[in-house]
């Protein structure tokens, strides 16, 4: 069994939608799927699948005396494809206790499947983050809106700190270090991984290597959705550079998805877009990851450097082949006169007010920015 969990740093970058969507490209594939709602706070899978009927999820589980398991898994409409709801709507759910952690994980991995994939919450909160860890290869959607960008770089740099947490024993030099970080914010934002790192590996080289060794079974896989241009793509770089600077860990690539106006009709109609329509462009590429996803590409050690370029060099290519489909479907419609000249205007006015918005994020943002670098904050 493969267990992908998908997580993003904020809300809003099209996290559930990827995990619907995979999970029945992988059962068109033949392979036996059960898909999580680990949104345990905000359940909502299920409208993106269109299941109807559902008596209980792992709220009602974990919170039953007895309960057996298999009474939260469903079958869907859908050929291979199991489905586990959340139970948002049972007080307490976002937050839980270690045992109920334990149990829940310890029940989804005595599941008989090809590949179980964890619909988690969005953010950084401890259950959401110990979820991500619990399988090597998780995914981490999110969008080249720089919010977006910026939360995704969070969540990696917080999973790296929860693997300090469960390397560095108490009472041992390197936790001293670590909570010493965290007695003040603004050493712990300013703190440069590489080089606290050299200091452990001096002053605590068993912890040192105990992280490094757990380290080796860190390796998460990037997806840049709602992509609107090639030129968008690139942003991926950007977020990578960062990782390797700051984190010291390189970040693998795994594709890219376009934005696609048809993904909200296909909401609406409560069926995922690779049903509604396969062969959008959108639907492609989310064809494309599951065979990557398929491949076996999976290492006994950790990839080189040209391995990871290669992945990014991939992605921008697909970009630009997805952007060149794009705009033919377009050109196709107008030809066929389903789709008229004054939709295109509406279109084009929409994504202008978008790219207004942003530019007035990125312009707050960047007074941030500014000032923290003048205060001494490292990113």
């Amino acid at each position: 069994m493969q267990v992908i969990p998908i997580a993003s740093g904020k809300g809003g970058v099209g996290k559930t939608l990827v995990s619907a969507n995979l999970a029945l490209a992988l059962g068109q594939a033949g392979k036996k799927v059960v898909l999580v709602d680990m949104d345990l706070g905000g359940s909502n899978l299920h409208i993106v699948l269109g299941t109807t009927g559902i008596r209980g999820g792992i709220g009602s589980f974990l919170n039953t005396p007895g309960a057996l398991f298999n009474s939260i898994i469903y079958e869907t409409d859908y050929k291979n494809v199991s489905f586990i709801p959340g139970d948002s709507d049972m007080p307490g759910m976002a937050n839980l206790k270690a045992a109920h952690k334990k149990k829940l994980l310890k029940n989804l991995f005595s599941l008989a499947c090809d590949y179980l994939i964890l619909d988690l919450g969005a953010g950084t909160n401890y259950n959401t983050i110990d979820f991500f860890l619990a399988a090597g290869q998780g995914i981490i959607v999110t969008t080249p809106a720089l919010t977006a960008t910026l939360n995704a770089y969070i969540f990696i740099k917080q999973s790296i700190f929860r693997i300090m947490d469960t390397s560095f024993r108490r009472k041992t030099i390197a936790r001293f270090h670590v909570d010493k970080l965290r007695e003040d914010s603004t050493a712990i934002q300013k703190m440069y991984i590489p080089k606290f790192l050299e200091v452990i590996k001096k002053e605590d080289p068993e912890s040192h290597a105990l992280f490094m060794e757990k380290m080796k079974g860190f390796s998460p896989l990037l997806i840049m959705n709602m992509v609107e241009d090639p030129r968008q793509a690139a942003l991926a770089g950007k977020l990578r550079k960062s990782c390797r600077e700051y984190l010291g860990f390189d970040l693998e690539h795994l594709g890219v998805i376009y934005r696609d106006e048809l993904q909200a009709i296909a909401l609406n109609s409560r069926l995922p877009i690779i049903m509604y329509k396969p062969q959008s462009v959108l639907s492609q590429a989310i064809y494309r990851i599951v065979d990557k996803l398929q491949a076996d590409y999976r290492h006994e050690t950790r990839p080189d450097e040209d391995y990871f370029n290669e992945t990014y060099a991939s992605a921008e290519t697909e970009a630009q082949e997805d952007f060149s489909s794009k705009i033919q479907s377009m050109q196709e419609l107008l030809q066929s006169g389903t789709l008229e000249s004054s939709d295109i205007v509406d279109l084009i006015k929409t994504q202008q007010m978008e790219i207004n918005e942003l530019k007035k994020e990125n312009t707050l943002l960047k007074s941030k920015i500014v000032k923290a670098a003048n205060a001494g904050y490292k990113f």
